[in-house]
């Protein structure tokens, strides 16, 4: 497959024909619409068809909402070595909370693709809200841990789980042992009963990180704990900061280069974001807000607006600017295969397990061909 940036004067045929190839193929590979124009700057994706992976195996993972179309997660599964549905919640006393739409039919769409269905824990409480001091109670009071994990094996095995996915956020500093210590304890009953466990973890850049996000995480301690972790390489542009990448790659490189003197890099999945942000400007903090887009929709909108899309070499992220007719300017940042295929060789430098991505509601079919034709993905 080759990565192709459209030129002033570009046209889904000429293309088709320069590298010879079916322009149908262009069009579905790269989910253009009729009457598919291009946007200067874009990156297309040229395949020929040949998805079997020629580079080696990775484990791949996806997190998904139980509100995701059938048709997107039916799409999505082939490349996919673990589902990760999100997500269920617990009370202080460790009872299991689950406040959203069934997602046993989740389980058994992924089962037929080969796909693990993970079951991905968080700090939901029951009325809904993320909630640290679910934390607290439960990593310090042994009777309401035992009580969570007795509840998890039970689900699972009614359910049909293969694994669980801790993904506790804001772990408070003086929690930051006793949460290492739940996470080991939960990963031998996981394992004890056939199950794995794993990990989501901030990204830091050094042991002594300060910061709400980072000080209650020992990454040496959950590496050796967990049988995998998910380095949440994400966020950087995030909806009330100011414009920037998603993901830049030299602060993702950063985090990569501190986790795996910490973790063994075959147990370290790579975080990357399957959606992008729209500033308006100017930013505002505290008043701004972005809106999350897709990749793709992002294209169009550069496509309705006439704007060139622009690539951030340092960053390795495609960016652009529109003017929306109501007198506002925006900025907006996503992620094309141009960042992708940097993600990729990152995870191939360091010997990394696999990318997992936060998250899979929306399809980006452009990223599963590159993933399928650069790695062989087990299942």
């Amino acid at each position: 497959m080759k990565i192709y940036v459209v030129r002033p004067g570009d046209n889904v045929d000429e293309i088709a024909m320069q590298y010879g190839v079916p322009v149908w193929r262009i069009i579905e590979d790269n989910q253009l619409v009729y009457p598919y124009e291009l946007a200067v700057g874009q990156a297309l994706l040229i395949g020929d068809g040949n998805t079997i992976g020629t580079g080696r195996e990775i484990m791949s993972n996806g997190y998904a909402y139980p509100f995701i179309s059938r048709w997107v997660l039916e799409q999505t599964l082939p490349y996919l070595s673990e589902l990760s549905v999100f997500s269920y919640g617990f009370t202080e006393e460790g009872e299991l909370v689950w406040p959203l739409l069934d997602d046993q039919w989740m389980i058994v769409m992924a089962n037929r693709f080969g796909t693990r269905p993970i079951l991905t824990l968080t700090p939901l409480g029951a009325d809904g809200r993320f909630d640290n001091r679910l934390i607290t109670a439960v990593v310090w009071n042994t009777v309401s841990r035992e009580n969570l994990i007795s509840n998890l094996l039970a689900v699972m095995e009614e359910k049909g789980y293969q694994g669980v996915d801790i993904d506790f956020e804001y772990v408070l500093e003086q929690d930051r042992d006793a949460f290492s210590e739940f996470v080991r304890v939960c990963a031998d009953a996981m394992h004890s009963a056939g199950y794995t466990l794993s990990v989501a973890l901030a990204p830091k850049t050094s042991a002594d990180q300060q910061g709400l996000l980072y000080a209650g995480k020992d990454y040496r301690a959950l590496g050796e704990a967990a049988d995998w972790v998910l380095l949440m390489t994400y966020e950087w542009g995030y909806t009330y900061g100011p414009p920037m990448a998603v993901a830049p790659l030299n602060k993702v490189r950063q985090v990569v280069e501190y986790a795996v003197t910490e973790i063994l890099p075959e147990k370290i999945s790579l975080g990357i974001p399957n959606y992008g942000y729209d500033w308006p400007l100017p930013f505002v903090r505290g008043e701004t807000k972005a809106k999350t887009i897709g990749n793709i929709e992002a294209v169009r909108i550069a496509i309705a607006y006439g704007v060139p899309i622009q690539f951030d070499e340092i960053a390795q992220s495609p960016f652009f600017y529109y003017d929306d007719g109501e007198g506002i300017r925006h900025e907006v940042w996503f992620e094309d295969v141009r960042s992708l295929q940097g993600k990729f060789d990152l995870m191939d430098e360091f010997g990394l397990r696999g990318p997992g991505y936060w998250q899979i509601m929306q399809l980006f079919r452009a990223n599963w061909l590159l993933l399928a034709e650069r790695f062989e993905i087990r299942k």
